[in-house]
């Protein structure tokens, strides 16, 4: 599988400039683009190659590099229109994967229907909050589509030094235990015999439906 190397980064409000800053973290390339020169600069410093834009058009984003991108973020805020014409325009040049920031339903239909990715930062982060919250045991939640999800959570104190199979979690709670966390080490390798201990952490996937069930059991 090809790694994604170049990101071309549209919009740098403060999900846009976010997803730049930590692609560069982790040692990806990234081209940021805006129309707001002190945004620039201060992504620069990061390591980013900027390009002031004022028009989204196909030879701007070519000359910035756009159609040699792995992947396309556009963070682009209230401007729907801004947003439609970039998701467009990278598409039509080839990019192969497309990610948009939604800002309405109606807006992520549109982008749907051109071939775009869509997230809603804000809904996304209200759920994991919501999830996180609701049981003392959860961590984090990585929503995978409207019905299913991976958590991850502590493993519950009445699970410590039990068995994966003395469990039994696909049969009691038609979920999947797909990683464990133990001393700070995560493992995917697991086997009917793997010990689970109450300071560790366990990743779950399922239906919203199972994983509120199983929540619900361990209150």
């Amino acid at each position: 599988m090809k790694k994604y190397r170049t990101f071309a980064v549209i919009g740098l409000g403060r999900f846009g400039f976010q997803v730049a800053k930590t692609l560069l973290e982790i040692g990806q390339n990234v081209i940021a683009i805006d129309k707001d020169e002190t945004i620039l600069e201060a992504i620069s410093k990061f390591g980013a190659d900027v390009y002031i834009m004022n028009s989204i058009n196909k030879d701007a984003l070519t000359e910035c590099g756009v159609k040699d991108a792995d992947v396309v973020v556009i963070g682009i805020g209230k401007d729907i229109e801004a947003s439609i014409l970039a998701a467009l325009n990278a598409i039509e040049l080839g990019v192969k994967r497309v990610i948009c920031k939604a800002n309405s339903d109606d807006h992520a239909k549109i982008l749907e229907k051109i071939g775009a990715e869509i997230i809603f930062p804000e809904i996304d982060i209200a759920t994991r909050v919501a999830y996180s919250v609701s049981n003392a045991l959860t961590e984090d939640i990585l929503p995978l589509s409207d019905d299913f999800s991976i958590v991850q959570m502590k493993v519950p104190y009445i699970f410590d030094s039990k068995t994966v199979s003395e469990i039994n979690l696909r049969k009691k709670y038609n979920l999947n235990l797909i990683a464990i966390v133990h001393d700070g080490k995560a493992t995917g390798n697991i086997t009917p015999n793997t010990m689970l201990y109450s300071k560790d952490s366990m990743y779950i996937c399922g239906t919203n439906k199972s994983i509120t069930a199983f929540q619900d059991h361990l209150k």
